[in-house]
């Protein structure tokens, strides 16, 4: 008797189970590489934006930016993980999410179609906000109040970007359209770079603009963001697999290919290339690049990046001073977004070297989904952003006094120096 229950009890042990019984397992590479992308996101959204705009701007506001992307990072992520994940990603219509991961509550030990935990994609997706956000202080540099700037960053968050990140990643009503944005050419550039647009325009020109005080801190930025990139593009593949590391050369041939285009309008145009224009080349071909990611081959993406440089910088020279955009945030990550939007299109097909478009989808219907897309995207981050402005601006100030201005913010508001000179 007992040799016979110990017969049925190893039956019962190594014989199949129930698929109701079975438990989703993550892959442990994929969790890594995911947790891997997520830091560097970070990387770039954190010290490499605080040194980029740094370098940017006079030296008695160096201090003053680094410690406005800080605090709106900080509350980013707080908001993110409070409402910011569910409106963006809980079932819910097509136009916003629900409240069901409200403080993020009922992850899943899978994410829907992935093989990573919900934990570790909450993780990516909280980067790429505070990168979003992040990139909003440094178009406005040297002329607002920290509070004015972390309250309307938080009210981005749920009012602008939490709904166009559900409109073409959660599942809304571009995603059914058809629209394609593999890493955020549209969600996190074209959505920051034109509520960029709009913020200067309502808050205004700065009374003394004066070039950087430090290019070489804002070229160090830049190539933290350069780095930090391969874990946006490398990310959206949710895996350590052959499609990671496509669109992580693509990103860094797309980069290279942006460098020269840029240096090479600037030659022509000045007469000189400056070490900051050769990083703006450089993240105009990335932001580009999101765009398509993996989706695009070799070639593809060097022409993606070396296109949107030269249209960037061309824009640049076109605006000259009508825009008073202190880190080129409109120039490089609204245009950069909006022109790889519309480059994924013709590099995507075979014949370009690209994988082609899904069962059914023709480059006419492509393009008129991403052209809805882009100007869906643009307007309400236009809109958003202005609205908030002016409304936040009827309770609170935007600006600083004049005094303080031609102070800096440094000491006027921190009562620190960026660099001490004793």
């Amino acid at each position: 008797m007992p040799r016979l229950l110990a017969i049925l009890l190893l039956f019962l042990s190594v014989a199949p189970q129930p698929a109701a019984a079975q438990v989703a397992v993550a892959d442990s590479g994929d969790t890594a590489w995911m947790m891997l992308c997520g830091l560097l996101v970070l990387l770039a959204a954190l010290p490499g934006l605080a040194l980029r705009h740094a370098g940017l701007v006079h030296v008695r506001n160096a201090l003053s930016i680094g410690v406005q992307g800080l605090v709106v990072a900080a509350g980013v992520s707080l908001l993110w993980a409070l409402v910011g994940y569910s409106l963006a990603y809980a079932p819910g219509s097509g136009w916003l999410g629900g409240r069901a991961h409200l403080l993020l509550a009922d992850l899943g030990a899978l994410r829907d179609g992935l093989t990573v935990p919900e934990s570790t994609f909450v993780l990516f997706q909280m980067a790429l906000a505070i990168l979003a956000a992040g990139l909003l202080p440094g178009a406005v540099a040297e002329r607002v109040r920290l509070g004015w700037m972390a309250v309307f960053a938080l009210l981005w968050l749920l009012l602008v970007y939490a709904p166009v990140v559900h409109w073409v990643w959660g599942g809304g009503w571009l995603a059914n359209l058809g629209v394609m944005d593999f890493a955020g050419a549209l969600v996190v550039h074209l959505s920051a770079g034109f509520s960029a647009l709009a913020l200067v325009l309502v808050v205004g020109r700065r009374r003394s603009v004066s070039a950087g005080h430090a290019p070489v801190l804002g070229v160090s930025g830049g190539l933290l963001l350069w780095i930090g990139w391969a874990g946006i593009v490398g990310g959206w593949s949710f895996g350590a697999t052959d499609n990671a590391t496509t669109a992580i050369l693509n990103g860094h041939f797309a980069a290279c290919a942006g460098l020269f285009g840029w240096m090479l309008v600037e030659r022509i145009d000045k007469g000189h290339v400056t070490a900051n224009g050769l990083v703006s080349g450089a993240l105009a071909g990335l932001v580009a690049i999101s765009a398509s990611g993996a989706l695009v081959g070799p070639g593809g993406a060097m022409a993606i990046g070396l296109i949107a440089a030269v249209i960037c910088r061309l824009a640049k020279g076109l605006l000259g001073d009508r825009i008073d955009d202190a880190a080129d945030i409109f120039v490089i990550h609204g245009l950069g977004g909006l022109t790889g939007a519309l480059l994924l299109l013709p590099f995507v097909l075979p014949a370009l070297g690209g994988v082609g478009f899904a069962a059914g989808i023709s480059l006419a219907g492509a393009f008129l989904a991403q052209c809805i897309g882009i100007a869906a995207v643009a307007l309400w981050a236009m809109a958003g952003a202005a609205i908030i402005a002016l409304m936040l601006s009827v309770v609170t100030p935007a600006r600083i006094g004049a005094r303080e201005e031609a102070e800096g913010l440094d000491i006027a508001r921190h009562g620190q120096q960026g660099w001490d000179f004793r």
